[in-house]
């Protein structure tokens, strides 16, 4: 820390309980009372420097009173800082420090210490120090601006506060090598045995440091809101980048608030509490009105503010009962940028007394209108913008499917809750529109973990809440899953099994235009084939003949799936006028869905395998060409 040292005398001051003395031999004539403490000084010392002291003493002595008393109400500093200004009246050494160059500015304008009254007067002294020293340094500046607090309507008088924000600013958004820290090049800078950093091979004292752009975050942390509030606003008019802002921010509501630290302990760094411990020492209402402030404080704008400490911001305001346009705005933010969150920043307890369900459905719900309104005013994603890389599970996904997979994943966690109504969770669930989601295999998952935890819920309304999903945009495992789940109403397993049934249509129906391509292929080599290759190339046409015969017996046995499929639907509709009596095994049993299902499997693996083997013997037939034509 920067000093000036004032005086040249030694010490003639001594305490004796509540009053000091002054030792220079000669019996004081003036007692001053600044609060608790006495002062018994000598006049002349004192006119000689203050021009209200001057009065003060003139007054005292013009009233004929015994002994000069002189009340000083109301001085910058109290006692503390009068000592200092009494030593500097006398010529006593003393030191000025930013810590105490404030009071002793402010106290010296209080007690008009002007050139008027001598030169070099405390004015002028503290005046030069402060422009000179403390405004260039950011330590000092910062620990000047801190004092400011304690006296803060005469710090403002004197502009002392706006000169040492405006040097703050100034700093923050240059580099701290240019005001009082050695220069750092990119090589490892020469240090003493100490660690010290050298300059011109003298020890600085300084330590080596990486600094980034949020080198002064910790520092200007240590200030009080109103302070820190000013400073950001001067930071702002400078044209200081809005995220730099917003990481300020977030790092000084985390020294104050406990519940966005609750994994900190002791910093490593300099030995210091972490912030947790600091934010300890306020209130609840304070801690509330100070997050109050500083959601009012964060810029409005889409990745400019993390994601995960807004959710701990909402988190906080909920258990300190803050406002309810404190909580709307952060639900708001955290809306403005849902794709970024996680599973686990969703995972809100419910923090309310009635205590309905485990987690905070409600703010979630919130939280994702926010986002769709959002979306649909920025023209966001619509079903007509999702292409087939998206829908085939692309990882180049939109935001509205990032956040479709999301709330699905929220509805697995969330669905175990026995407390959880249905409407709660069919309003979460419909509020995702149907083209957000590529595929139904996340839903189908919530619905089936529901159905597991809620198995008192009638057949209407587990009708009702699989008519949340949709059938064909199941992926083939979700199919299988759902093929055997005695939970689901039958209906959705016949849904299930027609639309597995169409897929494999079109599975085959690829295996005839790969057989019709081969086809084709054979045909416009035989026409180049010579008589001395005709041996293995017959070969292959056989096997190919025998291959299309048994192609024309799978169309065979797919026309009668999808026969069985048009019977399946009729005595379904008859089901469905009544009680369904039956069990799904026996209606299984009726229309041997799944002997069909997995006969159809293997004769596609069949087909599969009889295509590789007709390839690998085409190749060959190729090979044996081409060895007689070198021949």
């Amino acid at each position: 820390m920067a000093c000036m040292k004032l005086g040249s005398k030694a010490d003639a001051f001594q305490r004796q309980g509540q009053a000091w003395f002054c030792t220079t031999g000669l019996p004081s004539d003036v007692i001053v009372e600044v609060g608790e403490m006495s002062f018994h000084l000598h006049k002349f010392p004192l006119l000689s420097r203050s021009g209200v002291l001057e009065r003060l003493i003139a007054e005292t002595s013009d009233n004929g009173e015994e002994g000069c008393v002189i009340h000083l109400s109301n001085t910058p500093g109290g006692s503390k800082t009068f000592e200092l200004v009494a030593k500097f009246c006398y010529g006593v050494k003393l030191e000025l420090t930013s810590s105490n160059v404030v009071f002793l500015r402010c106290a010296a304008e209080h007690l008009e210490m002007t050139e008027e009254y001598g030169d070099d007067n405390l004015i002028a002294q503290t005046e030069l120090f402060l422009n000179q020293v403390v405004l260039r340094n950011w330590k000092d500046s910062l620990k000047a601006l801190q004092t400011c607090e304690d006296i803060l309507p005469q710090a403002d008088d004197l502009q002392i506060v706006r000169r040492c924000i405006d040097s703050l600013a100034t700093k923050a958004s240059t580099d701290p090598n240019l005001f009082g820290w050695p220069m750092m090049e990119h090589s490892r800078p020469m240090q003493s045995p100490g660690g010290s950093v050298l300059w011109n091979g003298i020890s600085t004292g300084a330590r080596p440091r990486n600094l980034k752009s949020d080198w002064w975050y910790e520092d200007i942390s240590l200030l009080s809101l109103p302070l820190y509030k000013r400073l950001l606003s001067v930071m702002e008019s400078r044209g200081i980048n809005q995220e730099i802002l917003s990481g300020s921010l977030t790092s000084y509501a985390k020294r104050y608030l406990p519940g966005l630290n609750r994994r900190q302990i002791v910093s490593e760094s300099n030995n210091r509490l972490a912030p947790v411990a600091m934010g300890a020492a306020l209130s609840e209402e304070e801690q509330k009105l100070l997050l109050e402030e500083i959601d009012q404080l964060l810029p409005m704008q889409k990745g400019i503010t993390s994601t995960k400490f807004l959710f701990g911001m909402l988190r906080t305001a909920m258990i300190l009962r803050a406002s309810t346009s404190c909580i709307s705005n952060l639900e708001r933010r955290i809306g403005m940028q849902l794709d970024q969150a996680t599973l686990e920043d969703l995972l809100m307890p419910n923090f309310s007394h009635s205590m309905e369900t485990l987690y905070n459905v409600e703010c979630v719900q919130r939280i994702l209108e926010h986002f769709l309104a959002m979306d649909q005013a920025t023209g966001g994603a619509s079903p007509c913008c999702i292409d087939d890389d998206q829908l085939m599970g692309s990882p180049s996904l939109t935001p509205i499917t990032m956040v479709a997979k999301l709330i699905d994943g929220y509805l697995a966690e969330v669905a175990p809750d026995i407390n959880l109504k249905l409407p709660k969770f069919l309003s979460l669930a419909e509020a995702v529109p149907d083209y957000a989601r590529p595929l139904d295999d996340g839903l189908y998952r919530g619905i089936d973990i529901y159905l597991k935890a809620h198995p008192w819920i009638t057949d209407s309304e587990k009708e009702q809440l699989c008519r949340l999903m949709d059938c064909q945009k199941l992926s083939l495992e979700a199919c299988t899953h759902a093929a055997q789940n005695e939970r689901l109403p039958l209906r959705v397993v016949v849904q299930v099994l027609f639309f597995e049934q169409l897929q494999l249509r079109t599975s085959i129906a690829g295996c005839f235009l790969v057989s019709e391509n081969l086809d084709g292929s054979r045909q416009l080599r035989s026409g180049f084939a010579g008589s001395n290759e005709g041996g293995g190339w017959n070969a292959a046409v056989r096997e190919n003949q025998v291959l299309k015969v048994g192609m024309d017996s799978m169309r065979m046995r797919v026309s009668e799936l999808e026969k069985e499929c048009t019977n399946m639907k009729q005595e379904i509709e008859k089901l469905g006028k009544g009680k369904t009596g039956g069990t799904w095994g026996n209606v299984s049993k009726k229309f041997g869905f799944k002997m069909k299902s997995q006969m159809c499997s293997a004769e596609e693996g069949s087909v599969s395998k009889q295509l590789k083997d007709k390839h690998l013997k085409v190749e060959k037939v190729r090979k044996h060409k081409h060895l007689i034509k070198d021949e």
